[in-house]
């Protein structure tokens, strides 16, 4: 069973952003934002820097106050509330652990803030870094951590207070890329398990379509498009979203009646492309098919080998550059030079104005 088919206990809220807006200046970080988040679920703000994702989840941290536009957390309006009354539990880009305390110490601080006794908190800090796999790091210092186990101590640190919403501002960003992917996998765990209302903020769409139920890009201070991720990725609601989330080949199309005709198939097009006319179809890597038999109407340029699957970049006749993606058993059987058919797949696809 993946993560996101795991049972979710019913611990979380949901929360509500209405029509919010942030102004500084001249420019509009948030341009009339409104996001839903059930209970339990986990949401990624997916998008390019100065995008409004980030300002999106300090507003709801407390951390910033928006020009206009509601807050609310389980139907009670936070939009006046400062963060310290919010219940709202925090994970940054930087660790900011306490190097003069032990791991231990920094995970229960929040709950000596709070008042805890010293039993009750250490009980707690214990749990949550059982729940993190750092048990037997307890008595360790930050100094003497790697970065992911640093953040995974920051992890616990915001989950000890027991939050009533999960904060997440691309929190992996600073880590190298094998132990991103097993902490991004560690976050989506402890998350199913624990049950907690969670935004994700990451500018990295895999990060964001591995550990989402939901995916939100964001574009200029607005939501382009939220959407599952499967969802999203094969139905990109506009060019951006197409564009940012995965790559992409731009092959000329004819559109007429709901069909495009691009590379000599007809394919159907989906909600939000033009409907008549020359334009662009936007066509995934995995979506283009390389073969060495049929008509050849391309010329392989070069062959990346990444493993399992494999990038061929060809030449279509008439000039088009192209990247598809295939398996490495039929890449291997390819050079620079030959002579290949290439054809779209059957598979509904976006096609923009030129």
């Amino acid at each position: 069973m993946s993560a996101t088919d795991a049972p979710r206990t019913q611990n979380g809220v949901a929360v509500e952003l209405t029509d919010l807006t942030r102004v500084y200046g001249a420019v509009r970080a948030l341009d009339g934002l409104t996001l839903h988040i059930e209970p339990g679920e986990l949401v990624a703000l997916l998008g390019p820097s100065g995008c409004g994702k980030t300002t999106a989840l300090r507003i709801l941290a407390g951390l910033d106050q928006a020009t206009s536009g509601s807050v609310s957390v389980a139907d009670k309006d936070l939009t006046r509330v400062p963060a310290n009354k919010r219940d709202m539990g925090m994970v940054f880009q930087a660790y900011s652990l306490f190097p003069h305390m032990t791991v231990i110490e920094n995970v229960a601080f929040g709950l000596k803030m709070r008042g805890e006794d010293k039993t009750a908190r250490t009980r707690r800090a214990g749990e949550v870094l059982e729940l993190v796999g750092l048990s037997e790091h307890s008595n360790r210092y930050a100094s003497q951590l790697s970065g992911g186990q640093q953040q995974r101590v920051a992890l616990a640190r915001a989950l000890a207070i027991q939050p009533r919403v999960l904060l997440l501002d691309e929190p992996l960003s600073a880590l190298d890329a094998k132990v991103r992917v097993q902490l991004r996998d560690e976050i989506r765990r402890v998350q199913l398990e624990v049950g907690i209302t969670t935004l994700f903020v990451t500018h990295d769409q895999e990060e964001a379509l591995a550990v989402a139920d939901r995916v939100g890009v964001m574009n200029q201070g607005r939501l382009e498009q939220i959407a599952a991720p499967a969802e999203l990725y094969a139905n990109p609601a506009t060019r951006f979203v197409a564009e940012f989330v995965g790559l992409n080949n731009k092959l000329p199309a004819q559109v007429s009646g709901g069909t495009a005709a691009v590379l000599g198939a007809t394919v159907p097009t989906i909600e939000g492309s033009i409907a008549t006319g020359s334009g662009h179809a936007m066509v995934r890597p995995e979506s283009l098919a390389v073969s060495l038999d049929g008509t050849a109407n391309a010329t392989v340029v070069s062959v990346n080998f990444l493993g399992p699957i494999s990038r061929v970049y060809c030449r279509v006749d008439g000039g088009q550059d192209v990247m598809a993606q295939v398996a490495s058993s039929l890449a291997v059987r390819l050079s620079p030079g030959q002579r290949v058919s290439v054809t779209v797949e059957p598979t509904a696809l976006l096609v923009v104005a030129d």
